[in-house]
């Protein structure tokens, strides 16, 4: 049973870091480009010309979404990295703050999970202490 679970452990840490290059790859301007360029060769080749005009259409919806996927990710990786900033610089700034918490989205989803647990348990004192 513990070799399962140090197993199980050892494909989660190795998972979140397939994620994390995933997240860096598909947010990658250079990506993009050559998503881009892949997309535009496709629809200038012979035979996307071979197709009706109801496939080309298909076509170009298809190639217009796989280009969002790039830009949509980019804009994610942004957004979060703002969003980790501001979050940890208001833990840093706090004086009672537990600063275990700064770079929280660096840690894996059981040291996570883990931390959600002590602060379950902080809930259920305080409606104790509610009741009471």
């Amino acid at each position: 049973m513990k070799n399962i679970k140090k197993l199980y452990r050892h494909l989660e840490i190795s998972f979140e870091k397939l994620t994390s290059i995933a997240n860096l790859i598909l947010g990658n301007p250079i990506t993009f480009i050559l998503a881009f360029f892949t997309v535009i060769y496709w629809l200038c080749s012979k035979e996307f010309a071979q197709y009706s005009v109801h496939d080309k259409i298909g076509d170009l919806i298809l190639g217009l979404t796989f280009l969002t996927l790039f830009v949509i990710q980019k804009s994610f990786n942004r957004f979060s990295a703002s969003l980790h900033l501001k979050v940890n610089e208001l833990i840093a700034s706090h004086a009672d703050a537990n600063n275990k918490f700064i770079s929280i989205e660096e840690r894996t989803e059981h040291e996570t999970a883990e931390l959600s647990k002590e602060y379950e348990e902080l809930i259920e004192l305080a409606k104790e202490e509610k009741s009471d």
